[in-house]
């Protein structure tokens, strides 16, 4: 798909449920664990107070708040897609954790649950599903909203220089499971002017030879710059404190870096 190609500003109606009850099985191999290590480095040294309640707004299927959880934090997760939330109950059901995850139905740029947090988290590029200024601003007014003062925002996202650098490129999955394999393709593009990516799923599950189920989705991506970013974070009233490569608080950020993490304080 070229740049600036027609119809490629879409809504991101995704994670229906072809896709969302394959979730866990394509992100198997991300350490989830580790990620929430670097979560809680970014609390000691960012958080003006200790960190005890966390938002977790765009928590998809549960797997940074409920290993948060039973690190003894008190989670609310907040998803936009009631099948990636059920999934996230199912999994916290399971555990025994002294505070469980609370989830809800809820739209990033809308969602108001009358309470403030200790900590705001976006993580796996959930502010990125966002695609217009409009949308990205309405969405830092609720993590706003959401903080108590001097309260901790921290997210992940594409990075513009590296996006443009390294480019999307056409990925070929195939997971193993008890009864046969799922196989995921994914080929994507790029929209430079309203800074969007483009990247098409297909997703078909076999069991031995046969095809049980097949699906398809197109997410849209947005991709930031650091400048752009410090604007948009400090229109809503934060300060950026920190954007570096994924998932380091040490290593800058530059064209090699897809994902950066940043962290932001309200003002």
């Amino acid at each position: 798909m070229q740049s600036g190609e027609k119809g490629f500003i879409m809504n991101n109606t995704v994670f229906k449920q072809g896709y969302a009850d394959q979730y866990d099985l394509f992100y198997g191999d991300k350490d989830y664990e580790s990620e929430c290590d670097l979560l809680e480095q970014a609390f000691q040294r960012y958080s003006k107070e200790p960190v005890h309640t966390i938002l977790d707004l765009g928590c998809g299927t549960g797997n940074h708040s409920i290993p948060l959880a039973r690190r003894g934090y008190k989670l609310h997760g907040v998803d936009l897609s009631e099948n990636m939330l059920a999934h996230a109950v199912e999994k916290a059901q399971k555990e025994t954790i002294k505070y469980p995850p609370v989830f809800s139905l809820g739209d990033a740029r809308s969602v108001d649950l009358g309470k403030q947090f200790d900590a705001v988290l976006m993580m796996f590029a959930v502010l990125g599903y966002q695609l217009t200024n409009e949308d990205v601003l309405a969405t830092l007014r609720t993590v706003r909203k959401h903080l108590k003062p001097g309260g901790l925002f921290i997210f992940d996202v594409w990075y513009g220089p590296a996006v443009l650098a390294i480019r999307p490129s056409d990925r070929v999955k195939i997971i193993p499971t008890a009864d046969g394999k799922v196989i995921r393709t994914a080929s994507g593009g790029l929209d430079i002017t309203h800074h969007l990516g483009k990247v098409c799923y297909h997703v078909w599950r076999l069991s031995g030879d046969r095809v049980m189920s097949e699906t398809e989705e197109a997410h849209a991506m947005r991709f930031f710059f650091s400048m752009e970013l410090e604007l948009l974070l400090s229109t809503c009233g934060f300060r950026l404190e920190s954007l570096t490569s994924f998932p380091s608080l040490e290593q800058p950020a530059d064209e090699t870096t897809w994902n950066v993490i940043g962290v932001a304080h309200v003002i």
